[in-house]
């Protein structure tokens, strides 16, 4: 189920929170992009030369982009 607005959990801004707290919080963060990014450079090495046509890329930047280490922006 995709997330909404209305099912999306709200947590207060890491900067209101005292320093351990917010230390772990950005720590969760970051990890949780990381992991993100593993999955969608995973996810782009089994597309086809086909779907990567349809999202407007072309097999060797689709490569490139799935060679980038996962904490690499």
């Amino acid at each position: 189920m995709p997330r909404t607005a209305s099912t999306a959990l709200a947590l207060p801004s890491p900067a209101a929170l005292p320093p351990l707290p917010r230390l772990l919080v950005s720590a969760a963060l970051v990890l949780a992009r990381w992991e993100d990014r593993r999955r969608s450079r995973l996810a782009l090495e089994r597309l086809t030369p086909q779907q990567l046509r349809d999202i407007g890329l072309t097999p060797g930047a689709a490569e490139a982009e799935a060679a980038r280490p996962f904490w690499r922006g």
